[in-house]
């Protein structure tokens, strides 16, 4: 089950979240998403437990907490949908 995890600290790492949620079992993935151009944490991230009976207790147990001084948005995550491809050429 993919979680969403949203209204991080930019402080938060990978190892932090890992460390959180295998509290309520098993982490296949982290995935913190960052900036290209600066470097730094966008603030949200994916994480995937093994199955969605941890995925819900992570759930549960995350939503609505405080962590670092933020309160996390923690759901399960959508499908990406697909966007166009941004031009980066002239049109003229």
């Amino acid at each position: 089950m993919k979680l969403y995890i949203g209204n991080l600290s930019f402080e938060t790492t990978e190892n932090d979240l890992q460390d959180m949620f295998e509290q309520h079992g098993k982490v296949m993935d982290v995935a913190l998403m960052m900036d290209r151009t600066t470097g730094r944490s966008r603030g949200f991230a994916f994480v995937t437990m093994n199955d969605a009976t941890e995925g819900n207790a992570a759930m549960n147990a995350f939503n609505g907490k405080e962590v670092q001084g933020r309160t996390l948005t923690v759901n399960e995550a959508r499908p990406r949908e697909e966007r166009p491809r941004q031009s980066t050429g002239s049109r003229y």
